[in-house]
This record gives C-alpha cells, sequence and structure tokens, in this order.
C-alpha cells in the first residue's frame, strides 16, 4: 500500500468538464481522474485511489510544484504557470467542447445540447526564456486493473488499446516513445513558442488535435462556450459574485448533458474519515438534491439548466413511479454495490467502492424533494405543467401519505435501523403542503382542501413527538441533534420567528459543531452502521448560514459564511467535508451539494446586506420559492 503522504490533498485537484466525462488533475500537473466515455464509466486514470492506478502527467523537467494555478476566469479551463532555472511556461488544460449552434436563431445563449470533441487537452506555451518539458501517459483501464498495450508513436502519434478494447488516441507535437504500457514526450519550448499533447475517445470525427494551431482554436472555442453560458446568469453585483459563478459552472459541469441528470460528484471513495471505511460513489443523481438544484439555477437564472434537470427527475419517475432515492445518470435504476479490493484507496482509505448500496433504502424524505421541486418550477416558469405531470404529482403526494407511518434510514441515509427521523417527516410534510398548493393553482379545490389537513395533521405530530425542550431533534425516539432540521426555517414549516425554531438554530450553533462548523450528527449518539468519526460538514455550515439569516442573526450568518468561503480547496472547490482543525476537504470532490447551499446561503447574505442598505432585496418564500423583488 503506498504512503499516504504521497497523495495530494483532495482540496488542491482542479476540477475538468465537458458535460459527459471529468477529470481531476493535480497541482503537479498530473491529470490522476478520468473516467470514459461517461461520468460513471470505469476509470482510465485512477491515481487519485491508486498511485499505480494510472496517470496522464505534463510538467517542466526537474520542477514538482507550480508558481500559480487559476481557473481562466469565466470556465472550466486551468490555466497553470511554471518557472524553472531556465524560463517560464503556462499550461492549459480542458476537456473541450466543439462549436454549438444557437437554439433561439438570436445568437444570445449556446444550446445546452453541446457537443463535447471527447478530447482530454493541454497546451504549453513558453512566455520566457526555455523550458524543457516532459509528459507521461499511463492509461490503466477497468479501475487500474487493465494495462494498455501501446502502438504507434511515429509523427507525434500513437493508440492505447485496453483489454477490454477501449481506445485512446494520444496526439502531440512531442517527442513520443512507448514502452511497458506507458507512452513518453519530450519537447523543448523557446519564448512564444507552443507546444500540445491531447488523448482522444470514442468514435467522433474530430479525434484530437494535429497541430498547436489547431490545439489553440480548440481551446479558444472551450472558454468562449464557458464563458457564453455564464453570461447567461444572473449574477449580482457583490465581491462575493465570483463563488457564486464558480458555483454555478461546477454544477454545470456536474450535468450530464444526455439526460440533464446532476451528479452528486464527479469521484468515488475519497474518505470521509482518513484512512477510514465511509467512502461512497457519488457518481449519481439524487432525487433529495433536486430541490436544492432547482431553486438554485432558478435562482442565478438558468431555466433551461433546470427545465432540463426537472425532465430527467419527471422522466424516471413516469417510467416508474415508485420512487428511489438515486439514479444513474441515464435514468439506470440498479446501482448495486461492490468493492474493488486491489485498489489501496486514496491515501489508504478501503474499501474503494462503486455502486452505491442505498439505492435501495427507504428513505421518506424523496417525496418531498420532489414535489418541492415540481412546485418551485412550476412557479418559476408560471405554470407549464402537463396533464401527465398533473398525475404524476397526485400518484406521489398519495405515496407520501402512504409513507408516514414507517421509518426509513433518513437523509443522511443510515445504514443503521430505521427510524422516524424528523427531517425525513418534514420532507413528508413538505410533499403533502407542496401538493395542496399545486392542486389549488391547478383548480382542484377539494383535493387540496383534503391535502391541507392532512399536512397540518402531520405538522401536529412532529411538532408533539419531533421536539424536546424547544428544540428539535434527530428523531422521534433521541434527544440527539441533527443538522438536517436547519432545513426547518428554510422550508417553511414555521414561521421564522418561532421560538423554536430560534431554539434548534442555537442548539445547534452552540452543541453540534467543531471549531464553529457543523457535523451531521454526533457520531457516538447516532447509529449509523458504520465505525469511526467524521469531519464537520460543508452543507451543514453553510445550512447554518442561511439558517441565522432566516432568525435575524444577520452578522453571524455573514461571519460564517465568509469563514467558509475562505475555506475552499484551492481553485475555488469544495469537498463534502472539511476537518475542522486542519482545514483539509475530505469526501467526494467537487461536492454539488455543498456548492448547492453556497448558493443558498451567499444569496441570504447578500440579501441581508441589500436590506439593510435600503435597496432591493430578496424575499425567500418556500425553499422551492423563486427570488423575488420587494
Amino acid at each position: 500500500m503506498d504512503s499516504n503522504h504521497r497523495f495530494p490533498p483532495i482540496g488542491s485537484y482542479g476540477f475538468l468538464s465537458d458535460c459527459h466525462t471529468s477529470a481531476l488533475v493535480s497541482y503537479d500537473g498530473a491529470v490522476e481522474w478520468l473516467c470514459l466515455p461517461r461520468f460513471d464509466s470505469a476509470s482510465t486514470f485512477a491515481a487519485l485511489l491508486d498511485r499505480d492506478a494510472g496517470h496522464f502527467k505534463i510538467a517542466p523537467r526537474g520542477v514538482v510544484v507550480p508558481l500559480s494555478r487559476r481557473y481562466e476566469p469565466g470556465t472550466l479551463v486551468i490555466e497553470t504557470t511554471w518557472v524553472t532555472d531556465t524560463g517560464w511556461v503556462v499550461i492549459h488544460d480542458a476537456l473541450t467542447i466543439a462549436e454549438w449552434a444557437t437554439s433561439d436563431g438570436k445568437g444570445s445563449r449556446p444550446d445546452t445540447e453541446h457537443e463535447s470533441d471527447r478530447s482530454l487537452l493541454r497546451t504549453m506555451t513558453c512566455i520566457d526564456g526555455e523550458v524543457e518539458m516532459e509528459m507521461e501517459c499511463l492509461p490503466r483501464f477497468a479501475y487500474g486493473a487493465g494495462p494498455a498495450s501501446w502502438s504507434g508513436g511515429e509523427l507525434g502519434e500513437a493508440v492505447a488499446l485496453g483489454p477490454d478494447g477501449t481506445e485512446l488516441r494520444l496526439t502531440s507535437d512531442m517527442e513520443l516513445s512507448v514502452e511497458d504500457g506507458l507512452a513518453r514526450g519530450a519537447l523543448k519550448l523557446r519564448e512564444n513558442e507552443t507546444g500540445f499533447c491531447a488523448l482522444a475517445w470514442g468514435d467522433g470525427d474530430l479525434g484530437g488535435p494535429r497541430s498547436a494551431p489547431e490545439a489553440l482554436e480548440r481551446l479558444d472555442s472551450t472558454e468562449e462556450f464557458w464563458r457564453h453560458w455564464l453570461r447567461d446568469g444572473d449574477f449580482p453585483d457583490h465581491p462575493w459574485r465570483i463563488h457564486l459563478q464558480r458555483s454555478a459552472l461546477v454544477l454545470k459541469g456536474l450535468t450530464y448533458t444526455p439526460t440533464g441528470a446532476i451528479l452528486a460528484a464527479p469521484t468515488t471513495s475519497l474518505p470521509e474519515t482518513p484512512g477510514g471505511e465511509r467512502n461512497w460513489d457519488y457518481r449519481y443523481s439524487w432525487i433529495r438534491d433536486s430541490t436544492f438544484s432547482l431553486w438554485a439555477l432558478h435562482t442565478l437564472g438558468f431555466d433551461q439548466e433546470a427545465r432540463d434537470f426537472m425532465r430527467f427527475i419527471v422522466d424516471v419517475c413516469q417510467e416508474d413511479p415508485d420512487l428511489q432515492i438515486m439514479y444513474g445518470i441515464g435514468g439506470e435504476k440498479d446501482l448495486t454495490e461492490s468493492t474493488l479490493d486491489h485498489l489501496g484507496g486514496y491515501g489508504g482509505a478501503r474499501p474503494v467502492r462503486i455502486g452505491n448500496g442505498a439505492y435501495d433504502q427507504r428513505q421518506n424524505d424523496v417525496w418531498g424533494a420532489l414535489l418541492d421541486s415540481i412546485y418551485l418550477h412550476e412557479k418559476a416558469l408560471r405554470g407549464t405543467g402537463t396533464p401527465t405531470d398533473r398525475q404524476l404529482i397526485r400518484y406521489q403526494v398519495e405515496a407520501a401519505i402512504a409513507a408516514w407511518p414507517h421509518p426509513d434510514q433518513g437523509i443522511w441515509e443510515s445504514r443503521g435501523e430505521p427510524q422516524h427521523y424528523v427531517s425525513s417527516k418534514l420532507m413528508i410534510w413538505v410533499a403533502v403542503d407542496r401538493g395542496a398548493r399545486l392542486a389549488r393553482s391547478l383548480g382542484f379545490e377539494e383535493v387540496a382542501e383534503g391535502w391541507k389537513r392532512t399536512a397540518e395533521e402531520f405538522r401536529d405530530e412532529i411538532l408533539e413527538r419531533g421536539v424536546r425542550d424547544g428544540v428539535f431533534r434527530q428523531h422521534y425516539e433521541t434527544d440527539a441533534l441533527d443538522a438536517s432540521t436547519l432545513l426547518i426555517p428554510l422550508l417553511r414549516f414555521l414561521p421564522r420567528d418561532d421560538p423554536r425554531i430560534k431554539a434548534t438554530v442555537e442548539a445547534i450553533a452552540a452543541d453540534l459543531t467543531e471549531h464553529g462548523l457543523v457535523l451531521r450528527y454526533k457520531v457516538e449518539e447516532t447509529d449509523d452502521g458504520l465505525s469511526g468519526e467524521e469531519g464537520t460538514f460543508l452543507i451543514c455550515s453553510f445550512w447554518l448560514v442561511s439558517a441565522l439569516s432566516e432568525i435575524g442573526e444577520q452578522a453571524r450568518a455573514r461571519a460564517l459564511c465568509e469563514r467558509l468561503l475562505e475555506s475552499s480547496g484551492w481553485l475555488d472547490l469544495y469537498a463534502e467535508e472539511l476537518d475542522a482543525p486542519s482545514g483539509r476537504h475530505l469526501g467526494n470532490f467537487p461536492q454539488a451539494f455543498t456548492h448547492l447551499a453556497l448558493v443558498n446561503a451567499v444569496s441570504h447574505v447578500i440579501a441581508d446586506e441589500q436590506r439593510e442598505d435600503g435597496g432591493p432585496t430578496a424575499v425567500f418564500t418556500e425553499m422551492g420559492g423563486v427570488r423575488e423583488d420587494a
């Protein structure tokens, strides 16, 4: 097993995407994670999970650490600047995107059905002196189990073939050599000279570029795509705008274009506990995330992406109305979990898992997430639902009502005994409450009244059985706290000035934090079926920002939000967790849920500032509510 110190910090990786797959790039110039051809396919490079499981590295000879790294503004293209004893070189990395056609005939925005080049492009430009560049390409197919067989190498082109027939095409203006599954390249660049290296896959017509000018054209078109897309958003004129824009780019980058599905994260088995067993595959789309995704996308002005994701959710529900908690990004239902025992794991954290055994758990929050998403979407788009959608609404509300008496595994997918989790009961209430509102807006008054009465009964039970000493608890049979109850004010279960809301927020801030950041729950008080500690959850800390804003603690909300924004990874990306004492990011990376909560929290703080300044502000109605000027 490899030494733990050889793994770069999780928060140091850069994230590339073409909305079909993604890559993670280490600070030393190595691509250490790439799955082909989809986000959830088997990996081609997986040094992220085992140092011998494949990488693709480009860097100046003899230099390990670059001078600087950043995203080209408004893009998912990474720029890395290196300085050596003889010169300076700038490397740009991108999963390239081809030219697009506009969807509205006016050229005002790129079509979301853009075309991936199916190519990972890396360009090198010497900006001063001269620099000797080196390249290593070591594919290890099938999650590191399948070595590559190389052919070619003459005239800057080579082909790597995997045992399963997977083919990679390497093109470059470097001098190439291939041996023992490894392709190497070398190139001396002088001032103002550019070199390139590209990997291409699949049956696309383009393949990789054949010259440096063509490589630069591909890079320019990719940057232009991202900037055109971002320009279509709605961002406030505020110093924190950059964080909203980066989160928007991450969410777009985690969207699988063919279906509109949004992944929870592009990685598997990055540990929540260093060296521990809390390692999960997040390359799937959770119904749970839909409320937050739709809210963020509509808030930031990306209605088309919201439509695409909503259609994905509706499609999987119509195919089989009995909801799962998560689906594959192509709508797949079977996500059977297995382990890859030949991989040592990030920092020795094992097992390495693919698939996710939680897919067939009972989680009663799914109906609330679905109905709140539909309610939000209908409000944002002024009621575009179809009769089929309305039939779906009725089926799902009735399913939520039927689930009420049953315990479940909760929002955190506990692998312990089922319980009557307050957050799950809350989301069933949300399902019935939003169903009643939708029914009334569609003219079904009798149905709406019946569902409204049921929602009131559910609320009464939650308040009777889920509250102890004026504070909402994790589930009906415990006094333990749970950060998921921070959603109560955001979902408009009670008025924000209700004393039980304030008491719950304050109790979590005081007793469920570590160095001021929020834990999901205390592992010693919760039967989650696992051992070991875990870090503070970034989504929960961003929820606390929003909840503090809701109860009128604007100064505390801003201070915590500022701290969280300063704790981002090296490229303004977030994992799932943060080790509060060290500031290390833990868990899969980058994490959609964290970036979604960031959008909500930052929007709350900006709204508070605008309100204090007497300018236009944002009124947050239901969590699924659209932003309105007031």
